[in-house]
């Protein structure tokens, strides 16, 4: 079994705790969550549709948009860590493919 493969699968061997995600990484996620927050804001702003369906009550479109805002930018989050799931997942099949394709070196010696 090669070194990077046994790294591998002593990090993912003890199911019952998660490995932390690098601070650099959350931080990243993060705010690519807000800016793609922001651009799901404005094209749900109504000026794109020319006010036709502004409510009467300013307060209840605000709460409306602030609301929407935090949940996307959790949307978006949950988005990107399930994203890097997926590629670490993938990762460790890759791995695993290349282990079971290099040849066994101690067969030939004796």
């Amino acid at each position: 079994m090669s070194r990077h493969v046994e790294a591998i699968d002593a990090e993912t061997s003890d199911t019952s705790r998660k490995r932390p995600v690098p601070r650099a990484q959350g931080v990243i996620a993060l705010s690519l969550a807000i800016v793609a927050s922001v651009f799901a804001f404005f094209l749900a702003w109504p000026w794109w549709w020319d006010f036709s369906y502004w409510a009467e009550s300013r307060i209840m479109w605000v709460i409306y948009f602030a609301t929407g805002f935090v949940l996307a930018i959790y949307v978006f989050y949950a988005f990107f860590g399930s994203l890097r799931t997926l590629f670490e997942h993938d990762a460790i099949e890759r791995a695993e493919l290349v282990e079971q394709a290099e040849p066994d070196d101690t067969e030939g010696q004796s």
